[in-house]
């Protein structure tokens, strides 16, 4: 099994950035494709980035592509999401997520494990 854990959510700015963490326990975190979701209030969990256990070939929202980056340490056991020029439209609460499938996928429910989320505001 998977646990996870996010932080690096928080109050900021139109334009301004932010770094999501996502600390995984389990000794086979390296083994796992990581994404991010997001949900806003009133609306449906959406897909943000994925990458597969080897960093390779990440897979982006439309809407962040080009401001956000997606990364992932596996020595560490931590996955990233950098959030740069960020808009009041990309505020919800972040989840990290793993899988056990080799690439990251848009749709939420091949995804195994999920963390508690973390609140992202941005003010206009």
């Amino acid at each position: 099994q998977v646990q996870l854990v996010e932080s690096g959510g928080g109050l900021v700015q139109a334009g301004g950035s932010l770094r999501l963490s996502c600390a995984a326990s389990g000794r086979t975190f390296s083994l796992y494709t990581m994404g991010w979701f997001r949900q806003a209030p009133g609306r449906e969990r959406e897909f943000v980035a994925g990458i597969p256990w080897s960093g390779g070939s990440p897979k982006y929202a439309d809407s962040v592509l080009d401001r956000f980056t997606i990364s992932r340490d596996n020595a560490k056991n931590m996955a990233y999401l950098q959030m740069n020029t960020l808009k009041p439209e990309d505020t919800a609460v972040y989840y990290c997520a793993a899988s056990r499938l080799s690439i990251p996928s848009r749709s939420s429910t091949i995804y195994d494990y999920w963390g508690q989320g973390t609140q992202v505001t941005v003010s206009s």
